[in-house]
């Protein structure tokens, strides 16, 4: 199932050193589906915290791929996992798939969100752009956004360039259907902000 040529594509893409097998995303997620179905809740949480210890890319993936499947239903169990995964947190790829976990334990339990707070503070900048793609959801409607506006303020005299793109990558989701709010937070802070975020913050706006 794996590929040589697409995993040293991977490991030069991503420029972090562990093993990669060259496996596309959707085997993985149709392993984690039938994985799920067979062995249930319990066992699969045993499972991804392996899949994780194990660092080998694809691995990795698959662990937060598991905690992603509808019929996976223990959550504080889930959120557990990401609390401790988060520490190892040293690419994108990774930080992003375990977002999508995450997000699922937030919108069940808001109250979660006290914790991710604590992120923007983290010495791993992974962790604290976390903080900003775990919460994409509250740039929806029905979701109130300025808790994490105030982390994204919080966040701009942090001059790594993925922060920033996290930050415009929020304030991006948020004008979909508040453009307004946007450009309130662009005219107080614009002058804060690194090209790239406010590239992405304008993509939208008329």
């Amino acid at each position: 199932m794996g590929c040589a040529g697409q995993a040293r594509i991977l490991k030069g893409y991503m420029k972090t050193e562990r093993r990669y097998l060259g496996v596309k995303t959707p085997p993985i997620e149709k392993l984690a589906r039938e994985a799920l179905a067979e062995f249930g809740d319990g066992r699969a949480a045993v499972a991804a915290g392996a899949l994780w210890r194990s660092d080998v890319f694809e691995a990795r993936i698959l662990a937060a791929k598991l905690l992603t499947v509808p019929r996976f239903h223990r959550l504080d169990e889930a959120w557990a996992l990401v609390g401790r995964w988060k520490e190892d947190f040293d690419s994108w790829a990774i930080a992003d798939c375990v977002a999508k976990a995450g997000a699922r334990c937030l919108r069940a339990d808001p109250a979660l969100l006290g914790d991710v707070e604590g992120w923007t503070r983290h010495s791993n900048m992974w962790v604290r752009r976390a903080a900003l793609v775990f919460t994409l959801d509250w740039t929806r409607k029905g979701y109130d956004p300025e808790r994490m506006l105030g982390w994204a303020e919080s966040l701009l005299g942090d001059r790594q360039w993925f922060i920033h793109k996290a930050i415009g990558w929020w304030l991006r989701e948020l004008s979909k259907h508040d453009p307004a709010r946007v450009r309130a937070f662009l005219a107080a802070h614009e002058a804060q902000m690194l090209a790239v975020a406010r590239r992405e913050a304008s993509k939208y706006l008329k």
